[in-house]
């Protein structure tokens, strides 16, 4: 691969800011120094004389994708996937950064624990990242310790899920929403909920509860019952509240359709199995897109999109959370919830665009600029001069197919096989940095810990 710390992107589709125009952009020393509009000669851009030129003719040019909501498996349970091999399944499909997960092994609790993962990521990661750390029933002390400036966020299982780290006790969490020193990012399921609910379909099934009754188990009640509970919180403390993972049409009465960049106090993410697949599909698919919070009916898909549309939902992730093809064979119980989607998240979303239910600017907007203005993001999430060279370029129109043997995630399946997907990403530069070219990576340079203007 060309190793050169300089490239000129000439003549590619650049789509940012909700505008799409032919342009050349000029990456120096792993920024961005030069945006110009039109097609020119390289020798008429300044700087660009000793560049390595790429002919990006036909080509998209996005800024990289951030991608707020991961499950990495490091440490603890990498038989699953680790910071190395899921980093670079995200740098293939065009994700440049990453805010992971503290449900690992052991569980991201303290300060120090948490320091030991960013110290694992800047040994292995191929992406920039950010960890979350976690809240229990008893660390407050912990968590107001947090960095705003270098930590993205406090997570909180108001349900409980893979990891058992949930949040039930009523003083423990007023505390989190009041004293939390930056944004607190939830997942909402109400637990009472779901433990009736189980105990009612074990009545009727015993040990042998069909897949297809997930989202009848975790159920829109469960959902809008800890969202409502989370969302009052956050109202009573002014608390900066993430919504993540929205499933259900009933969770959006409780959102603004104020724009991500009006100081919005609650804002929302979706996942992009929640506006590709519902409940149909697990007559097909089964246990591969069991997740939590569960795939509900279309209806419920339609409205997700809808709100997304309308600003109602800021974010577009994948909660990419993948176990082994073993542990997803078995039967309801004792399979996992969570599959892998990061090497997948924008062709999927670009395929949406590209049967008219989104435009490629509105996929830019919820996937790059969108988390990157919500979490405040230091110069990352748009292609501004100034910024950090994390860039995507995309043929939209060069077809493949998902197959076991082009999947990178290191459990090697996905809930995607067999999907023909039109827009393919054939570069993917990390702060600079060619990672990705054509199916092929450089690992030689590591992504760059993301820093926060809060």
């Amino acid at each position: 691969m060309n190793m050169k710390k300089k490239f000129l992107i000439s003549a590619a589709t650049i789509v940012n800011e909700g505008q799409a125009f032919i342009g050349s952009v000029l990456i120096n020393n792993g920024l961005i120094s030069v945006v110009v509009k039109g097609v020119h000669h390289p020798d008429t851009i300044e700087g660009a004389e000793d560049a390595g030129v790429i002919d990006a003719h036909g080509k998209w040019l996005l800024p990289g994708v951030i991608d707020d909501q991961v499950h990495f498996r490091d440490p603890g349970l990498t038989h699953k996937g680790d910071l190395f091999t899921e980093s670079r399944a995200a740098v293939a499909g065009g994700v440049t950064s990453f805010m992971e997960m503290p449900n690992t092994v052991p569980n991201t609790l303290t300060q120090e624990l948490l320091e030991q993962k960013y110290k694992l990521a800047r040994e292995k990661s191929l992406a920039n990242y950010s960890f979350y750390m976690g809240a229990s029933n008893d660390n407050l002390t912990e968590i107001v310790k947090t960095d705003p400036r270098t930590v993205c966020g406090i997570k909180v299982f108001m349900g409980a899920s893979t990891g058992n780290m949930l949040v039930d006790n009523p003083d423990t969490l007023e505390g989190i929403f009041k004293h939390s020193p930056t944004l607190v990012a939830v997942h909402c399921e109400d637990e009472e909920t779901i433990r009736s609910n189980t105990s009612l379909f074990r009545e009727q099934y015993g040990e042998n509860i069909p897949i297809s009754a997930h989202p009848l188990i975790r159920n829109r009640q469960a959902c809008f019952k800890s969202s409502k509970l989370a969302v009052e919180l956050a109202q009573k403390h002014n608390t900066r509240l993430h919504i993540l993972h929205l499933s259900t049409a009933d969770e959006m009465v409780l959102l603004s359709n104020k724009p991500s960049n009006s100081g919005k106090r609650i804002t929302a993410e979706v996942c992009v199995h929640h506006l590709w697949f519902s409940d149909e599909d697990y007559k097909r698919l089964g246990s591969r897109i069991k997740w939590n919070p569960a795939i509900k009916s279309a209806s419920d898909r339609e409205a997700l999109l809808a709100a997304l549309l309308d600003g109602r939902i800021d974010v577009v992730a994948t909660d990419h959370a993948p176990h082994t093809a073993e542990e997803k064979s078995k039967s309801y119980f004792s399979c996992p919830s969570g599959g892998p989607l990061v090497q997948h998240s924008l062709v999927a979303m670009l395929e949406m665009s590209r049967d008219e239910k989104l435009s490629p600017a509105m996929v830019v907007e919820k996937m790059c600029h969108a988390p990157a203005r919500i979490f405040g993001v230091d110069r990352r999430g748009f292609i501004r001069q100034g910024y950090h060279a994390d860039l995507v370029l995309v043929d939209p129109e060069s077809p493949w197919t998902v197959e076991p043997d082009n999947i990178l995630y290191k459990c090697g399946w996905s809930p995607f096989e067999g999907q023909t997907f039109h827009s393919k990403i054939t570069h993917t530069f990390v702060g600079g940095h060619l990672a990705w070219l054509n199916g092929g990576f450089d690992e030689s340079h590591l992504g760059e810990r993301l820093l926060f203007n809060r």
